[in-house]
């Protein structure tokens, strides 16, 4: 069927934290939550389930783990045994689990800032010390690892390296190249990678995504990849993400780390991710085709009208990394436009080393949405008077 993303519901009477965590005349474009609705036939599964009016403990859904090892096959030629996933009720609690299993108090976790805030946060939920590997960022606004710089901050304290791919908030999916260099450096200095690939669906046509642990078993046997359905098709309220891990002794490791606190996933999120999985990838690509008009639409206005104001390419997720540092703001860039422009952002410095002065921004929206949006944010700098270019 034929989806129309300009046609969005009303969300700010529906329990959402996007759209209730500002006031009312806010136009909210920060957290990962798209305002679409999410594909007709996971509606008409989760209507089905509902009907059946019994939500009792579930077991595993049937067929879910098939549906998932065929996937990444397809996509990915990644070829995964059914007892290599585990199932869980988000990414986050996945990539904490992971390294209070892989690591030990007082050892290193590298990451790569600027980088998503609870992937800053792993380190001290594990009782670990972090170790920043800031990425480069050239002329055009585009990031790069500084693969020197990568290798000198592990040391004998390090344990685990924590990838995020693609990357939130800078937009890289990362080349076969790149993630065989990550890959041989961590192998070489017996390094865990856990990695947090939930933006997997949301890559643009001119790149390809690649589980790092897809590249050789080698690298897979050291490695815990984490995925789900609810960035691509708008179901993070459902609570359902899984893990990837071939190693069997990582798998008891992993599921020891639980220690009875992380609960599984729940029923409407299984079922919710088989029909996504199973019956939606024209929906996704509807989807993706949009995001990617969006995307565009955005370079182009901040090119035309905002020409004081960079942005990083972005080559997956929709997520937009803007660069202020030449707007002459007396404040942080995010407070600014909630104040003047009233567009909620969020904040670049909350991403860590070399996030001061950026402003991360959500076009998972209506087009007409993120037009007001871009109109609201110009009106407030031409305000100021301050623009360098």
């Amino acid at each position: 069927m034929k989806y129309n993303f300009d046609q969005t519901p009303d969300r700010r009477n529906s329990d959402s934290i996007k759209w209730n965590f500002f006031e009312p005349d806010v136009i909210p474009m920060w957290v990962a939550d798209t305002d679409f609705v999410s594909p007709e036939p996971v509606i008409e599964a989760l209507k089905e389930r509902i009907e059946h009016r019994v939500f009792g403990y579930p077991t595993e859904r049937n067929g879910l783990k098939e549906v998932i090892v065929d996937r990444l096959n397809q996509l990915y030629k990644w070829r995964v045994e059914v007892e290599d996933i585990i199932f869980l009720p988000g990414v986050i609690p996945g990539f904490n689990l992971a390294c209070q299993a892989l690591g030990q108090a007082e050892r290193a976790i590298l990451v790569q800032p600027p980088v998503y805030p609870p992937i800053l946060a792993a380190q001290k939920n594990a009782g670990m010390v972090r170790q920043d590997a800031e990425l480069i960022c050239d002329s055009n606004g585009r990031y790069f690892i500084d693969f020197d710089l990568f290798e000198e901050k592990i040391d004998p304290s390090s344990q685990v390296f924590l990838l995020c791919n693609p990357h939130n908030p800078v937009g890289r999916v990362y080349r076969q190249d790149e993630l065989a260099k990550l890959a041989e450096i961590c192998l070489r200095k017996n390094l865990y990678i856990v990695s947090d690939e939930i933006h997997c669906d949301l890559i643009y046509s001119e790149s390809k995504h690649i589980p790092i642990a897809s590249l050789d078993p080698a690298v897979a046997r050291k490695t815990i990849t984490l995925m789900a359905p609810s960035k691509t098709f708008n179901l993070a309220g459902l609570k359902c993400s899984f893990a990837v891990i071939s190693d069997k002794e990582i798998r008891e490791r992993f599921n020891q780390s639980r220690r009875g606190l992380v609960s599984e996933v729940n029923l409407l999120g299984t079922t919710a991710a088989y029909a996504a999985y199973r019956y939606s990838q024209d929906w996704l690509d509807q989807l993706l085709s949009y995001l990617q008009s969006n995307r565009d639409f955005l370079y182009q206005y901040i090119q035309k009208e905002l020409p004081g104001m960079g942005i990083s390419p972005i080559e997956g997720t929709y997520l937009a990394w803007l660069d202020c540092r030449k707007l002459g703001l007396q404040e942080s860039p995010g407070e600014f436009f909630l104040r003047s422009a009233k567009v909620g952002l969020n904040d670049g410095a909350m991403f860590g080393k070399g996030g001061a002065g950026f402003v991360r921004l959500n076009f998972g929206c209506s087009r007409s949405v993120l037009e007001t949006a871009l109109n609201k944010m110009k009106l407030a700098i031409q305000s100021i008077h301050t623009v360098t270019y």
